[in-house]
């Protein structure tokens, strides 16, 4: 039992904050059809971010209660600044030159900039790894059944249902969302309503940066933030995308807990299959759905 509880809770750990970031690279495949191969270099650049956040912050002296919030969001707030000046330089100064080219194309554009971007972390951040303590430590330590659990990963858990839910309201509970769909659905169609497609393009692409910075954010003090961090994020999080369906936000939750919980059983009763275990996990689903889990109907055009 105790084999079975911890088997769960760090596969659902591992799965939270890989929803996060796969939540954001679906996204942008839904609205502007790009395999953003860069993805996991936002990610990168929001864990170096709350890094440099948190050691700024935490020389500040307040109150426990204040500090574990203080905390919370500055690493928030080193997601959304990576957000903030990414997403202009990026998508207004090199992706829309690509629009409407071909897929194989905008990979590599994508990879390009992965590239670009490893070599910029380095020039900012040096080659050695950065450590964020801080705030994993705030949580404190649940008990459940004989085993001792770290508070920290029950609060990524709760980030990444709030997220899932808040993206879900605000592209069906709203009326820039529901342009959104309208986009996603029918470019074409989409524009001759009126909808100013550049303009949703490039709120998309900054949520889908945002989504990926707060995932290395918040896993900042769980890990070791170091170069080469994002390669294997970006793996994994296309894994996750192909398993649940490319552009599908219940296919990223679905794909992100097979995958996690796929790993986390690998890791506890084959160690020696836990590198390839996301990846039969996701031949396996593909042999039988090679559409992914929930891949959105696509209409026919004649």
């Amino acid at each position: 039992m105790n084999n079975a509880i911890t088997i769960l809770i760090d596969g659902l750990t591992y799965a939270s904050w890989l929803f996060i970031v796969a939540l954001g690279l679906t996204l942008v495949f839904g609205v502007l059809k790009i395999l953003n191969i860069a993805h996991g270099s936002f990610y990168a650049l929001g864990a170096y971010a709350a890094a440099s956040f948190v050691g700024w912050v935490s020389v500040l002296k307040v109150s426990p209660p204040l500090t574990v919030l203080l905390m919370l969001v500055t690493l928030f707030l080193a997601a959304l600044a990576v957000a903030a000046l990414v997403a202009p330089l990026t998508e207004r100064g090199l992706l829309r030159f690509f629009y409407g080219r071909d897929e194989v194309l905008l990979v590599l554009v994508t990879y390009a900039m992965f590239l670009i971007l490893e070599d910029v972390t380095k020039l900012i951040w040096g080659a050695n790894p950065y450590y964020v303590s801080e705030p994993y430590a705030m949580f404190g330590n649940v008990e459940i059944g004989t085993q001792v659990y770290v508070g920290y990963d029950f609060m990524l858990v709760g980030l990444a249902v709030v997220t899932g839910i808040a993206v879900w309201w605000g592209l069906n509970r709203t009326r820039l969302g529901k342009l959104v769909l309208v986009l996603i659905h029918n470019e074409e169609v989409a524009s001759s309503m009126g909808i100013n497609v550049s303009r949703v393009y490039m709120l998309t692409f900054t949520v889908g940066i945002f989504l990926a910075a707060m995932g290395g954010a918040f896993t900042a003090p769980m890990i070791s933030v170091q170069p080469g961090v994002s390669v294997g994020v970006i793996i994994v999080s296309f894994a996750v995308v192909i398993i649940g369906g490319l552009g599908s936000i219940e296919g990223a939750a679905i794909g992100a807990l097979i995958v996690g919980l796929a790993r986390s059983f690998a890791v506890h009763m084959v160690p020696s299959a836990e590198l390839f275990s996301i990846y039969i996990v996701m031949a396996v689903v593909l042999v039988f759905r090679p559409e992914g889990l929930f891949q959105r109907i696509q209409t026919r055009k004649i």
